[in-house]
Order: C-alpha cells, then sequence, then structure tokens
C-alpha cells in the first residue's frame, strides 16, 4: 500500500473500500442464510411456509443448469446468474413470491475422463467441483433459494429421472387422441380386437418375444439397432456435436464410423407436430423458434412405393411427387436395410463401367463403397462436394408412372436420418442429382418445363431447373396426364392416382429424428431395465429405484484399434459381473436377469429439473400435483404453464430445450403435471469475450501479461497479435470472480456485468472499466455516510422540487427497466440520480436516501442491505417495497412547443404538458413573433397538436 493510499484511508478510515465491501458482503450472506431470507414457501408440503406469502402472485426464476467444471468459474459465466438475480430480487420487491435457486448438471464425461486419467472416482472430483462452484457463487450475493438445490448425481434426484424413463418406457403415442397412453391400453386394444395386431396376427397365438416385438413398434422408449457414431478408438459411441467436420472425434481425434448398434430410443418424432404448434404458446425469441422449426422439419409431400422385383419395395418421400415421370434411377443410404436383400450376385448384362467402381461384383462394389461412407460423418455427407460418389447395387427398381426401369445406387449424399433412406432421383430438376447423373453418365428427363431460353433438353443444360412457376411436360402414361398441369394441381392429382392403386399417399414427414438416448459411459444414470433370459426388457419397478451405479474398478470403456470399424462397444459397467447379472422378484417369483449395461445420456438429467426445485424433498411422487400447480400451471396468457423465466445461452435453442419440451408434454398426457410445456418465457443472454493475444506461433499467451505500448501489444519483449474471442483457461485470457471481488467488491462485478451493455448481446470484458461501477459506489456511500466518523449524515427534511423530480424520474425509468431486464439503462438513469444528490451539496433528505437505497437494493444488494440498516430499519431490504414514481413528478413541468407558419418555425413556446388545443391555439396567436410573422395575412386553417404542435396555414 502506497503512503498515498494510507494516508487517505487514516483521513477517511470509514471510506467505501474493497476491505470494505468484503467485511459487509461476508456479513450480510452469513444473515441472509441464518435468516432464510430467500426461501420461497409453497402452498403445501414439506416447504409451506407464510400464507400470506404464498397468496402473492408467484414467479419462478430459472437459469440453465450449470456444470461444475474444475476449472471454476471465470467472469463470463455467472452473467446470467446475476441477471436473473436481479430480476427475482426486483420481483420480490413488487410483491412477488418468487422461486429462484440453483442445482448442478453434474453428469458428463469431463469427470468422467479425469477419473480415467487419475483413477479418482467421478462423484469424487464432481463433488470438489460443485463446492468450489457454491463458495464462488455465494461471493456474488446470488439470492437462492438453497433448500430447493440438488444435483443431477444425487440417487434421490435420478431415482425419478429413472422412474421417468419407465413410465416413457410403459407408454405409447395414440395418434388419433394425439397424446401419450399406458401401454397397458393398447395391450387390451390387441386383447379385445378393437386395435388390429400388425401383420393381421392373434395376440393371443405370439410368444412372450413375439409381443414384446410388436410393443416395442408403439413404445416411447424404445431399443432398436441404430445407426450410430462408433469410435472405436475411444470405445464409445459419441453424439453428432461431438464429431468435428471430418468425420474424426472431438476428443483424442480418432476416426468415427457409421455402425449399426444396439441402442436406447425416445420416440420424440411422435410429438414433432405438437412441439411445432405449441412454439406459437412461448415467448420465445423468433429466432430460438425458427431453429426449432427447422429442426423439426415438417414437409408435406407422398410417400411412393418403386418395386425392386421380388425383394420387395423401396419407399421414398417426395415433396416434388409431381416430378415422378423424371424420376431415371434411385439412391438409397448406404446404410439402408434393402440393400443386401437387393444385390444380385454378378452385374447385370450393359452395366456401364463407371457404375461399378472397377469392382467385379455387385457385393464387393457395395461392401466397398459401404465401408468408404461409414468413415463420414453426416456434416461431410451433406457438403456439396466436388466430385460426386456412389455404387450400383446391380438392382433395378419400377418407377410406378412409366413403368421404366431404373438402377438403383448406393451414395452417401442419402440419410437414413432423413425420410426413408431412399430418393427417387429427378437429375433434371434437383441440382444434387444432375450432378451425380452427370459423373455416372445417366438418363436426364425434363418433366418441368424451363420458364427461360434452355429449352427441354437437359443434355444441353449447365444445371438443373426447379421452380414451382412452371408447367408440366413430358408427363403422361395410359391412366393419368399431369401435362400442362402447374406444379400444385398436378401434386394433387398424382398423388391421388397413387393412392388409388395403393402404390403411394400424401403425407407428411419431419426431419426430426427419434433421440439416441445411450452412452457407453460409467458417468451416467444407469437404465432401470433388466432382461429375461428370452432377450425381454422389463422395466424396474418403483420400489425398486433408485438403481444406483456400481463400483468399478475401471471407469474406460474397452478401446480397439482406432482404424478397426468392425468392433463393438464394451462399456465400464458390463464388467461388473456381480452387478450385470441378478435375481429378481419382478412379481411372477425369483427369476434370473440381465441389466442394461449403457448409461443415460448427461441431457436426462436436464429434461425435467425445473419439476425437481419445486419439491426437491418429496419421495413418495415426482411432484405433488398442487405445488406445481401454483408454481406452472397454467394461467392467462401462459395457456401451456412452465416457468415465468427462463435465461441461458442460445447454444441449447434445439437439443437441450426440445427434450426438456418433449418430457413435459410426455408427462402432461400421463396426467403427472398440468404444465405441457416447461419454460413459458426464455431469454438468451449474450456472451461476455475476452481479447486473445498470440504470438508469432499462434500460441495464447498471458492477456495480464501483456502490455499496449503505441498501439501495439507485446509480450515479454515480442510483438503479439490481438483478436476479440471466448474467455477460457486455455486462451490464457480468464479472468475469475474472485480476484474482482478482491479488488473492489462483489457489487462492484455484479453492477459492472450488468452495465456492459443491453443483456443479450455480447460485450468484451475490461477489467479497467470495472473501476467506473467502484466509484459510483463509493458515490452513493459518501451521500448517506460520513467517510471520517461513519455516521448517517442524511437530513430529515424534506426535499427540494428538482430532487423529487430527479428521484421519481429515475423511479419510473428504473421500474420499467427493470421489468424489460434492461440493466444497463436502469444503473444509468440510477447514477445519473446519484450525481444529482452529489452535485446538489449538503446532506440528502432521507426519504430521497432511502428511496435511492431500495432501486439499488436488486442490483447491488450488499451495500443496498447496509445502508438499509444503517438508515435506521430493522428488516432485509430484500422484502422492502420497490419504489413507486409520483406521476406529478415525472411528467415535465414544461414541453416546448413548435409554432409553424408553412412549414417554417417561428416560435417556440414553454407550455404546461397538459395544456388543451384550444389553449395553445389561443396562446400561440397571441404570441408577438406569431403575429409579426403573419403580418395581418388570413389565417385560413390551425392545426393543434397539443401539447408539441401548432401548424399555422395563412395567405
Amino acid at each position: 500500500m502506497t503512503e498515498i493510499n494510507t494516508a487517505a484511508e487514516t483521513a477517511a478510515p470509514h471510506r467505501y473500500t474493497a476491505a470494505m465491501a468484503a467485511d459487509i458482503e461476508a456479513r450480510w450472506q452469513d444473515a441472509w442464510d441464518a435468516e432464510g431470507t430467500y426461501e420461497a414457501p409453497n402452498p403445501t408440503g414439506d416447504l409451506a411456509g407464510d400464507a400470506a406469502t404464498v397468496d402473492r402472485p408467484k414467479k419462478f426464476i430459472m437459469d440453465m443448469f450449470p456444470y461444475p467444471s474444475g476449472a471454476g468459474l471465470h467472469v463470463g459465466h455467472p452473467l446470467g446468474y446475476i441477471a436473473t438475480d436481479v430480476f427475482a430480487r426486483h420481483a420480490r420487491m413488487t410483491g412477488h413470491n418468487v422461486l429462484h435457486t440453483l442445482g448442478f448438471d453434474a453428469f458428463g464425461l469431463p469427470a468422467e475422463q479425469y477419473a480415467v486419467q487419475t483413477g479418482t472416482h467421478p462423484r469424487v472430483s464432481t463433488e470438489a467441483n460443485m463446492e468450489n462452484m457454491k463458495v464462488q457463487l455465494r461471493r456474488l450475493g446470488l439470492g437462492h433459494d438453497k433448500r430447493r438445490s440438488f444435483a443431477t448425481i444425487d440417487p434421490e434426484y435420478y431415482r425419478w429421472t429413472q422412474w421417468i424413463f419407465t413410465q416413457i418406457f410403459d407408454s405409447w403415442y395414440d395418434d388419433e387422441a394425439r397424446k401419450a397412453r399406458p401401454i397397458a391400453e393398447l395391450v387390451e386394444q390387441f386383447e379385445n380386437g378393437t386395435r388390429e395386431v400388425p401383420g393381421s396376427r392373434d395376440w393371443s397365438a405370439l410368444s412372450a418375444a413375439d409381443r414384446a416385438d410388436v410393443l416395442g413398434e408403439y413404445r416411447l422408449a424404445y431399443a432398436s439397432d441404430a445407426p450410430v457414431n462408433w469410435c472405436p478408438g475411444l470405445g464409445t459411441v459419441l453424439a453428432n456435436e461431438e464429431v468435428t467436420a471430418d468425420g474424426r472425434s472431438e476428443r483424442g481425434n480418432f476416426p468415427v464410423f457409421k455402425a449399426k448398434l444396439r441402442q436406447w430410443n425416445m420416440r420424440i418424432t411422435a410429438y414433432a407436430d405438437r412441439l411445432l404448434d405449441d412454439l406459437d404458446a412461448l415467448d420465445w425469441p423468433e429466432a430460438i423458434k425458427l431453429q426449432q422449426r427447422n429442426w423439426i422439419g415438417r414437409s408435406e409431400g407422398a410417400r411412393v412405393d418403386f418395386q425392386v422385383g421380388d425383394a420387395g419395395a423401396i419407399t421414398v418421400f417426395t415433396t416434388r411427387q409431381d416430378t415422378l415421370f423424371g424420376a431415371t434411377y434411385m439412391v438409397l443410404a448406404p446404410e439402408h436395410d434393402l440393400v443386401e436383400k437387393i444385390v444380385p450376385g454378378a452385374w447385370p448384362e450393359g452395366t456401364h463401367d463407371v457404375w461399378t467402381g472397377g469392382h467385379a461384383t455387385p457385393s464387393e462394389a457395395v461392401d466397398a463403397y459401404r465401408k468408404q461412407a461409414a468413415s463420414k460423418s453426416d456434416v461431410e455427407r451433406q457438403a456439396e462436394a466436388k466430385d460426386k460418389t456412389g455404387v450400383f447395387t446391380g438392382a433395378y427398381a419400377t418407377n410406378p408412372v412409366s413403368g421404366e426401369q431404373v438402377p438403383v445406387f448406393i451414395a452417401d449424399y442419402v440419410l437414413m436420418g432423413y425420410g426413408t433412406g431412399a430418393i427417387m432421383a429427378v437429375p433434371a430438376h434437383d441440382a444434387r442429382d444432375f450432378a451425380f447423373a452427370r459423373a455416372f453418365e445417366l438418363p436426364m428427363r425434363c418433366v418441368v418445363e424451363p420458364s427461360d431460353d434452355r429449352g427441354t433438353d437437359p443434355a444441353a443444360w449447365d444445371d438443373a431447373f426447379g421452380s414451382y412457376e412452371a408447367k408440366l411436360i413430358n408427363s403422361a402414361n395410359e391412366e393419368i396426364s399431369l401435362d400442362g398441369l402447374g406444379v400444385v394441381e398436378a401434386k394433387e392429382k398424382i398423388t391421388s392416382w397413387l393412392a388409388d392403386r395403393g402404390i403411394g399417399e400424401g403425407t407428411v414427414n419431419f426431419r426430426l429424428r427419434d433421440w439416441l438416448f445411450s452412452r457407453q459411459r460409467y458417468w451416467g444414470e444407469p437404465f432401470p431395465i433388466v432382461y429375461d433370459e428370452d432377450g425381454i426388457a422389463h422395466p424396474l419397478p418403483e420400489s425398486m429405484l433408485p438403481l444406483e451405479l456400481p463400483e468399478v474398478e475401471d471407469y474406460s470403456p474397452r478401446t480397439f484399434d482406432p482404424d478397426d470399424a468392425d468392433t463393438q462397444p464394451e462399456t465400464p459397467l458390463s464388467r461388473n459381473e456381480d452387478w450385470v447379472n441378478v435375481t429378481l422378484d419382478l412379481g411372477d417369483g425369483p427369476k434370473k436377469y440381465r441389466r442394461e449395461t449403457n448409461t443415460m445420456p448427461n441431457w436426462a438429467g436436464s429434461c425435467w429439473y425445473e419439476l425437481r426445485y419445486l419439491d426437491p424433498n418429496n419421495s413418495e411422487k415426482l411432484v405433488d400435483p398442487a405445488i406445481e400447480q401454483y408454481w406452472m400451471g397454467p394461467r392467462e396468457g401462459m395457456p401451456t404453464g412452465g416457468v415465468d423465466l427462463y435465461v441461458g445461452g442460445a447454444e441449447h435453442a434445439v437439443l437441450h430445450l426440445l427434450y426438456a419440451r418433449f418430457w413435459s408434454k410426455m408427462l402432461f398426457d400421463l396426467g403427472h403435471i398440468s404444465s405441457a410445456e416447461p419454460f413459458h418465457k426464455l431469454y438468451n443472454q449474450g456472451m461476455i469475450q475476452a481479447f486473445v493475444y498470440r504470438d508469432s506461433r499462434g500460441i495464447a499467451v498471458p492477456a495480464a501479461e501483456v502490455e499496449e505500448r503505441d498501439g501495439a501489444f507485446w509480450y515479454q519483449g515480442e510483438k503479439v497479435s490481438r483478436v476479440l474471442g471466448k474467455m477460457g483457461k486455455s486462451l490464457k485470457n480468464a479472468v475469475t470472480p474472485d480476484e474482482i471481488c478482491a479488488e473492489y467488491g462483489a457489487d462492484t462485478l455484479r453492477l459492472y456485468e450488468m452495465a456492459m451493455g443491453p443483456l443479450d448481446v455480447s460485450r468484451p470484458w475490461d477489467t479497467r472499466a470495472v473501476v467506473g461501477q467502484y466509484r459510483l459506489l463509493q458515490r452513493l456511500w459518501r451521500n448517506i455516510v460520513d467517510e471520517s466518523t461513519g455516521e448517517v449524515t442524511v437530513a430529515d427534511e424534506p426535499a427540494d422540487e428538482d430532487t423529487l423530480r430527479a428521484l421519481h424520474k429515475a423511479i419510473d425509468g428504473v421500474s420499467q427497466d427493470m421489468v424489460a431486464m434492461r440493466f444497463n439503462t436502469a444503473i444509468a438513469k440510477i447514477t445519473e440520480l446519484n450525481n444529482h444528490l452529489t452535485k446538489s451539496g449538503g446532506a440528502v433528505s432521507r426519504p430521497v436516501a432511502e428511496q435511492l437505497v431500495l432501486l439499488v437494493a436488486p442490483l447491488a444488494p450488499h451495500i443496498a442491505e447496509e445502508l438499509w440498516r444503517r438508515l435506521g430499519h430493522t428488516e432485509s431490504v430484500v422484502h422492502q417495497d420497490f419504489p413507486v414514481a409520483d406521476p406529478a413528478y415525472v411528467v415535465d413541468e414544461t414541453v416546448t412547443c413548435v409554432v409553424q407558419i408553412k412549414g417554417k418555425v417561428k416560435a417556440r413556446l414553454e407550455v404546461p404538458p397538459s395544456i388543451s388545443d384550444a389553449e395553445l391555439e389561443a396562446l400561440a396567436l397571441g404570441d408577438e413573433h406569431v403575429v409579426a410573422a403573419l403580418g395581418g395575412a388570413e389565417i385560413r386553417k390551425v392545426i393543434v397538436r397539443a401539447p408539441k404542435l401548432v401548424n399555422i396555414v395563412a395567405g
């Protein structure tokens, strides 16, 4: 400490400093915890409390689940947490019963990888990380109801995650009722004959295994052989997000292959229409809604069957069924089930050399191409590659309208994840088909008349012609003609024709695929599923939940040769034989069973956590219906119910939000909850960015050690580059909240993060700018407390009119900004009021000081609580009423009225805001400047817009 600072603190021992802030903040955090200041009472149950509080309007405010990283928090992480805390504090002060808490999404890959590397149990490192984060978050003064906090790794939490899975497993989606129903009701329909068993079989004659297979086609949770991203080098299946664009694992950079493995899936596609329709009822950013609509990808078209000899039919989905006469070949995804059935033993006579890929037989060509395609990611396969690849299967299919035999290819640009995994190729009118046809010398037929001068011979074209503003040509057979019809008419006519003949029908298709719900991990929720000796899956009864993770010696899945795609995963759980093989009584006597050894994905725990916040100690039900109805039930303006405000990053626009919506709808259908949507209002906060400095090698250097000289940046004598990017440990630009709290205090950090700019946009961090908010708090302190004596200096006298106007304008503006989450402009208004009081000189009026402290309280709660108590109050500032503006002081005393003659300004009048049109007209016409400007001219018309405009038409 310098001599100057020592002298200053000696002269002003009660100045607001970082040391004083630390003392104030620690004391009030302890007091809030001891007094349960932020505890929100439920209407019933073990958390029931003050009836008067419950009678207030409720407000349920949530942050997206944090993951407890070992690196801890940097200053970018708390942005959303501080914002929701400010919003929640204002809501409490405006008469709401506020539920605001925070838990931890604690299953995940980082802890498991740390366990693999060190042998430390994932629970040990995860719990240590959570404790560190709790300390960091507490230091920020966040007003959370800590009784309601939990982590997804708590057995009492994932007991209910497992229970929800059993509900999904034991449910099916009734398309007629448009809702989920218990699987027992479907079985009853099969038994009594009100619903036909697929294949027209007799339900009573089916074996248990056959019945299980039939029900598996209906269950909302089902196991199937699904195409997955298999990474032998890591020994596990990866989510699409874990695979790079060049088809390798993000972690380890191992090759990733497409493989079919037995996996659990969620039938989210059954809810596609409802997931789309209910977006209209949500108060979400339009950009997020659009992303969900695009991800679901609803499209109307037709299913068409192309017969392949005796092997069966290839079914395609197309949105351009009007171009069916132009289909000259077909393409299957390499993984398509029908490929093996249609491949002949030898190439058909007349097969073009370019179709075979240089292989002697179709099976050799197909096998080689499948291996090649398996090494590519979906992103790679859909990219617009210059060279089109594929191979002829050796089979031909019959075009159902022309009767022509068209060759069937496999190519990697067709995916099993969209439509039926097969397309009819109309190369004259589709760009990708056009390029493929050129590469493989396939025929093209124009069936949509071009509107330009290219003619009707595709052989002379440079690209395909696709348009809805055209007429059909070359599209007729003995039974139907589309020639001369527009696209819309042609689509309707051909769809009816196909349906009449049983070879197609109009249908709706979705881009959305069923949710792959398995991971070959250790650190995840165990599936509550066991298999009997016939391989039939059985859900565990509720009495056997939670099924806890067993201890294992090795946390890593078995790895293989990275290039060996023909391998199968071996999960860590599968190696614990005593846990896997069990004898259980599931209601029909003790039997031997084998447990499921995959675990649930890390999305599972965050699909329903909003419900656990409501009733965190309930061991009898998922949630008490009265409690759920109170906090999340539908009400005016919220027809589908849900959380009042949900804040988090836009990166979760699709997966987490879509999955949570699906689970809510399923639980709603089964009567477990009253809210069909989990989150009514969604707000996406921006990102706090930071400058990244790199040396000549491109390696990041410590940002804190970089010096700026003459507009350039230097690190240890070397010039370095600077770009704006993410904040993080790996980029050596992270600033921890602990550092800022130590130097300035938590309230300063809170103010700075809220003042940096609009909450929903990204902004750069600048540690040097933090001091501005620190000085605001110092000026606030000085306006109320004497820095020399520590005594309160306010005056028990009314404020002058100028101060009252400044106060109430600030109250009015801050109140509006708080509701709209414009915290940066709210701080600007508080700063303006505080500066007004500083410049006024003399003691601040007590009522004004108290109102100012209340305005500051949501943003800087520690200093507000301290000043409120020093002002003589004994109850916490947290539950005080937020100030209400007096309209008489908000309205300006006078406004400026412009008087125009022939459109030119001739006078400006200071008038009361409430002046009438007649009064303003008389005043304007009597003004000496107006009279002089008129010069006796005849006034033909006077247009008055009180209080700001008078327009005189004269002459």
